[in-house]
């Protein structure tokens, strides 16, 4: 059973900038309300697809400098990376059909 992981800023870059599978950054906070809407989707999505990507969440109220390096001014924030770099974006929630929509289009 397959989770998302939790990240910080000091393991951002060995956990997601040298993954060998591509990586989903939720960037949230715990006072979120549509962070926490989203949370079960993610999780479902971290299982589903484990042997395909990793599903990070980094809390930006302890994680400013990644926060701040993506300029993500809102959150939730879905970052998408494939081999090292940033593919896709998604600034606010999500439903589960549109988020496989995304990751077909990394995973391709």
């Amino acid at each position: 059973m397959s989770k998302p992981i939790e990240i910080t800023d000091d393991t951002f870059e060995t956990q997601v900038l040298q993954a060998d599978k591509p990586v989903v950054v939720d960037l949230w906070a715990t006072w979120c309300g549509p962070c926490k809407m989203i949370a079960p989707m993610l999780e479902e999505v971290a299982e589903e697809m484990a042997d395909k990507l990793v599903v990070a969440k980094l809390d930006v109220d302890s994680n400013a400098k990644t926060a701040g390096k993506y300029n993500v001014m809102s959150i939730p924030t879905l970052l998408f990376f494939k081999n090292g770099e940033l593919v896709d974006q998604v600034v606010g929630a999500l439903t589960k059909s549109q988020m496989l929509s995304r990751l077909d289009k990394v995973l391709s």
